[in-house]
């Protein structure tokens, strides 16, 4: 199998999606989508970005490499009385059955970035996106101080060295290597725009309840405890990762989290 598809369909990412929703619908009020639009959400997960982009009327494509959120996604969509949104697989370096220029709005929040081979994700990128139309991702910045990043640098400390030629996900959080791969893919340096932005992770629990979560449902919090327990460091990864959410917790309670992790917000138009 993919071992990118493996890696997302071996948790339950919704279970960490449930404490994301609402900065999802804020990020989608500010991208200035108008009812009709054909919209792209790439990485969808079950919707994230996806279910509040087509209550705004667009006309939603969400694509997602991890066959259970697809069908989370179209669970969500028939429920909500949804029928602008159509959730199916595809992989973010080879949307081969997607035309070229077919999108308004293509928008990758925390999706795309974990594909491999990021030269053909950003040429895919460009290739579906209508001239004049635009592309948003959202990446997570290497050496951010807060929650996500922090969350992979800890559990990094406790896996084994990745493959030789291995690229990282985190440089799609560097603007240097953003402009690099865009660049390569035909994008002129100065369509490229950068904003530091933040996304919340709230849920009605407290934050070592949040761990528990990430180390049964997010794949690459999962993949970190199981090589901790064979080194038996289980423990200690557990209480670097509760030590983290506890310090990061803004909720005022000791029984709630919300937690605020910083990304780069990437703009591209298509000319």
């Amino acid at each position: 199998m993919n071992p990118n598809k493996a890696l997302w369909e071996k948790g339950d990412f919704t279970k960490i999606a449930e404490s994301m929703r609402d900065s999802g619908t804020a990020l989608v009020a500010q991208l200035g989508i108008q009812p009709g639009m054909q919209v792209l959400d790439l990485g969808c997960g079950d919707g994230t970005t996806a279910i509040p982009e087509a209550k705004l009327g667009a006309h939603v494509l969400g694509v997602d490499i991890a066959r259970n959120l697809v069908e989370a996604g179209n669970r969500r969509a028939k429920e909500e009385g949804l029928s602008n949104v159509l959730f199916q697989e595809g992989d973010a370096t080879d949307l081969h059955d997607l035309d070229d220029q077919q999108f308004d709005l293509v928008v990758t929040i925390f999706g795309a970035m974990f594909a491999p081979k990021p030269l053909d994700v950003a040429k895919e990128l460009v290739r579906v996106t209508k001239p004049g139309g635009r592309i948003v991702m959202g990446n997570w910045i290497p050496g951010d101080p807060t929650l996500v990043a922090q969350i992979l640098k800890i559990s990094s400390a406790y896996t084994p060295p990745p493959p030789e030629g291995f690229v990282s996900p985190m440089l799609w959080g560097v603007e240097s290597h953003v402009t690099e791969r865009f660049v390569a893919a035909g994008v002129a340096p100065e369509d490229i725009s950068f904003l530091k932005d933040s996304f919340t992770f709230e849920y009605a629990c407290p934050p070592s309840e949040l761990v528990d979560r990430f180390r049964l449902f997010y794949g690459p919090t999962m993949n970190a405890f199981e090589a901790a327990e064979k080194s038996g460091k289980a423990d200690d990864l557990r209480r670097e990762l509760t030590d983290l959410f506890n310090s990061q917790n803004s909720s005022g309670s000791t029984d709630t989290s919300k937690i605020t992790a910083n990304f780069l917000r990437v703009t591209v138009t298509r000319r």
